[in-house]
C-alpha cells in the first residue's frame, strides 16, 4: 500500500524509450561542447589571421602582450619561457586553441581535447588574467572551469568517438 504517494514520477517522452530526463542527462552536455568548440576554433582562428598578434613587438603583439604581464602573471617564469620566442609561442596558442576547438566541436578524443581546454585556460589564468581584480572578472577562470566537465563526461552524443564507440560495439556484439 502506497498511501496515496506517487512513485512513479518520470513520465517516458512520446515515442517512448527512455523518460525526458535520462534524454536530457545525454544531451546536457552539448551546448557547452558548441559554445567552447566554436568559441576555442574562433580565437585560434583570430590570432592566425591576425598579422599583429604573430609579432615580437608592437601594438597588439603577442610579445608585447606576455612583456606588459610579467609582473602580475602568478608564475612569471612562464612568460619569461614564452618571450623566448612570443611569435612561436604565439602559434603555439592559436594551433592549441584550434586543436582543441575542432576536437571538442566534433567530438574527436573529447576528453583529451577537453583536458587541453584546461591546460591553455589555467595557463592563461595564471599569466594574462591572474592580476584581474577581483579573481572573477579574469576571463580565462570560467573557461577554466567550464572544460572540467566535459573533461569527466567526454562527447556522449553528436560525436566522432560516439560513433566509433557504436561501431566497435556493433562490431564486438556488445551493447551495454
Amino acid at each position: 500500500m502506497t498511501h496515496g504517494i506517487r512513485t512513479d514520477t518520470h513520465t517516458p517522452y512520446a515515442g517512448g524509450g527512455g523518460d525526458w530526463r535520462e534524454t536530457a542527462t545525454r544531451y546536457a552536455l552539448l551546448p557547452l561542447r558548441v559554445f567552447l568548440g566554436v568559441t576555442f576554433i574562433y580565437a585560434g582562428l583570430d590570432k592566425l589571421t591576425d598579422s599583429a598578434f604573430l609579432k615580437d613587438s608592437g601594438s597588439g603583439s603577442v610579445g608585447d602582450m606576455m612583456r606588459g604581464v610579467r609582473d602580475t602573471a602568478a608564475i612569471p617564469a612562464m612568460i619569461d619561457m614564452a618571450l623566448k620566442s612570443p611569435v612561436g609561442f604565439g602559434y603555439a596558442i592559436a594551433f592549441g586553441e584550434l586543436a582543441v576547438g575542432i576536437g571538442t566541436l566534433i567530438g574527436l578524443l573529447a576528453r583529451l581535447a577537453a583536458l587541453g581546454g584546461v591546460l591553455i585556460s589555467l595557463s592563461l589564468w595564471l599569466t594574462v588574467s591572474w592580476a584581474s581584480d577581483p579573481y572573477y572578472y579574469g576571463n580565462d577562470l570560467p573557461y577554466l572551469m567550464a572544460w572540467i566537465p566535459l573533461v569527466l563526461a567526454g562527447a556522449s552524443v553528436f560525436s566522432v568517438d560516439a560513433a566509433l564507440r557504436n561501431r566497435r560495439r556493433r562490431r564486438t556484439g556488445s551493447f551495454r
